[in-house]
């Protein structure tokens, strides 16, 4: 009895040791099946995709420095590969779930996602990137909050809401893909989805009965932190709220400058933070609008979302008109000004991009600097692509991440242009050879006619600068070089040019793409690989052990194990059962 008592108390002081050792920076797990499933967003029977039979999926909601933990179950009938949009993935690469860095999920197996959210804060979204899913569903929120003992530059709002906007196809992503396969443009969409809800009724002319749609429920007199997405396919659209200003407090992982808006245009793939306060009367409810940009309105009337903003003690339904949207069809500096006008707030504390705490990007030497032009979509071999300096991309069936690691020759090239080719466009795995510990100046000339927004993964840039016409050395006169935003997406206007810098400090292999899928689908990306020349854990964490297999490296895939798969799923937690199971043995001895 006395050893075994003795034993207890071992046990859990080792338990205790076991359970501090993991406190400081906690794991979260989330479980996701992804399958199709049948749903009505703008009143017809359509497949969408869904996460645990809900669409949109679930909210991730984690800490800075926490781990991520995501047990991916792929029901679909293609391969897969969920990508976290804006999450930096510092030093694992490995886990960011897009095909130059990972193979794809099969059909029907398992895979476990597993990372750190490492000095960030912010709103993100996920999403599947492969085949043009996203056009289908599976996309969620990512929100990374402050630990506690970082202060927000703002009170602490009443509560927390998501709300996800993009424009919408009564048809799935393979037919779309099937139109874009067959040179086709994919034609103007069918809605714009709130929350994956279709529009109000606000019209019965433009909006037929039987639509199921959003419904945002608060309290007068409070204020809330609206975080908005637009997960859309290809178009920029305007949110804006019907008698209530937005103040702007947060994009992407920076605090912002605070101003108020009564609208802001959201571009494909970008994120905001809006403190929105009930200040209203509450005599009815109030529309919240997401309307099409940069098309011809007249034309675009039905593809307008619209959600209800509904105060509990409101004493009717949302009346009226939708509120205006902005009236610059010939002012074509308006939606410009209003993006150069967003601004980093720079007196607030962390999580910071790097250069942390220096504020001086501008003064910094660049060491590479990439002019990366896009065109309308071109002939090449026969195919409808699109092209970035004249390269249109072919992504490998061997990731690029993957053929380095095992020293697979003849995967891609390196030697993108850093300036577009003056010869007929080509399709060909060209890569970005970035410096590790470099600072690039990225030029995004925008030469077609349609919005584009561009996303680089691993990092946040500093946007410096944007205009219209084509960009020259002069054009840096114009740089913002103190407070920039930081962010991973930006707009690039049509027949105009965004500038943006980056610090190359985050070791992987990252991808540079438009956020429009249809463009993406055919080929506007590359990727920037960043080695450190000294190969160490301290920069870039080792191949995860379940990594999957594919191209010239099919042979090393073993079939799916779904005993190893159980194993990781239990993660962390194993060791959360180990020591209850520990701490109840010893309990018991005490108390026989």
């Amino acid at each position: 009895m006395a050893l075994c008592r003795f034993s207890a108390f071992f046990l859990i002081h080792i338990c205790l040791l076991l359970t501090s050792s993991s406190a400081e920076d906690p794991s979260v797990t989330y479980d996701f099946e992804v399958s199709y499933i049948t749903a009505s967003p703008l009143g017809v029977p359509q497949q969408v995709i869904a996460i645990n039979g809900k669409f949109p999926g679930p909210n991730i909601n984690v800490t800075t420095n926490n781990n991520v933990v995501v047990n991916v179950r792929n029901k679909l009938d293609e391969s897969l590969l969920m990508h976290w949009s804006g999450v930096q993935q510092r030093r694992s690469s490995w886990q960011d779930g897009l095909p130059g860095t990972n193979c794809p999920i099969p059909s029907k197996w398992n895979w476990t996602y597993q990372f750190q959210v490492k000095d960030q804060i912010g709103s993100f979204f996920y999403f599947p990137s492969l085949h043009m899913q996203r056009a289908s569903g599976g996309y969620g929120s990512f929100i990374i909050n402050n630990r506690p003992i970082i202060p927000i530059p703002f009170d602490t709002p009443h509560g927390d809401i998501v709300i996800l906007i993009g424009d919408w196809y009564k048809r799935n992503h393979t037919a779309l893909r099937k139109a874009l396969d067959e040179g086709k443009d994919l034609g103007m969409p069918d809605g714009v989805l709130i929350n994956g809800k279709g529009p109000y009724q606000y019209n019965t002319t433009l909006v037929p009965d039987g639509i199921d749609y959003e419904t945002i429920e608060v309290h007068a007199g409070k204020t809330y932190r609206l975080r908005v997405h637009n997960v859309g396919t290809s178009t920029s659209l305007n949110f804006r709220i019907q008698n209530h200003n937005l103040l702007l407090a947060e994009s992407e992982g920076s605090y912002t400058v605070q101003q108020n808006y009564t609208s802001l245009d959201i571009h494909v793939g970008q994120s905001y933070s809006f403190l929105v306060t009930m200040d209203q009367n509450a005599s009815s409810d109030y529309y919240i609008v997401a309307s099409a940009r940069f098309v011809n309105e007249s034309q675009w009337k039905r593809v307008t979302g619209v959600a209800i903003l509904h105060y509990t003690n409101s004493k009717g339904k949302a009346k009226g008109p939708l509120p205006d949207g902005p009236n610059d069809e010939f002012d074509k500096t308006f939606s410009m000004n209003q993006a150069r006008s967003i601004r980093w707030n720079v007196s607030a504390s962390g999580a910071r991009p790097n250069p942390q705490g220096s504020f001086r990007y501008g003064s910094i030497n660049v060491t590479e600097i990439y002019v990366l032009k896009n065109k309308p979509p071109v002939k090449i071999n026969g195919k409808t692509r699109t092209a970035l300096s004249g390269i249109s991309f072919v992504n490998p069936s061997t990731p690029i991440r993957l053929a380095d690691q095992f020293k697979v020759k003849g995967v891609y090239k390196l030697g993108f242009p850093s300036k577009p080719l003056q010869v007929p466009p080509k399709m060909e795995t060209s890569v970005i050879n970035g410096t590790y510990r470099g600072f690039m100046e990225v030029i995004l000339q925008n030469n077609d006619t349609k919005m584009q927004s561009y996303h680089m993964s691993g990092y946040a840039f500093f946007v410096v600068g944007m205009d219209y016409g084509e960009w020259t050395e002069n054009s840096r006169g114009t740089y913002n070089k103190w407070d920039g935003i930081a962010r991973s997406t930006v707009q690039v206007y049509p027949g105009a040019w965004t500038a943006i810098l980056v610090s190359l400090d985050n070791v992987g292999v990252w991808n540079l793409r438009t956020e429009n899928l249809d463009s993406w689908y055919l080929g506007q990306e590359t990727y920037v690989r960043v080695v450190n020349p000294e190969a160490t854990n301290k920069t870039e964490l080792p191949m995860p052990d379940n990594a999957l297999f594919c191209g010239a490296l099919s042979h090393l895939q073993k079939p799916q194990d779904i005993s190893s798969f159980a194993a990781s799923i239990m993660g962390d937690r194993s060791k959360l059962f180990f020591t209850l199971l520990m701490i109840a043995y010893a309990v018991m001895c005490i108390f026989s």
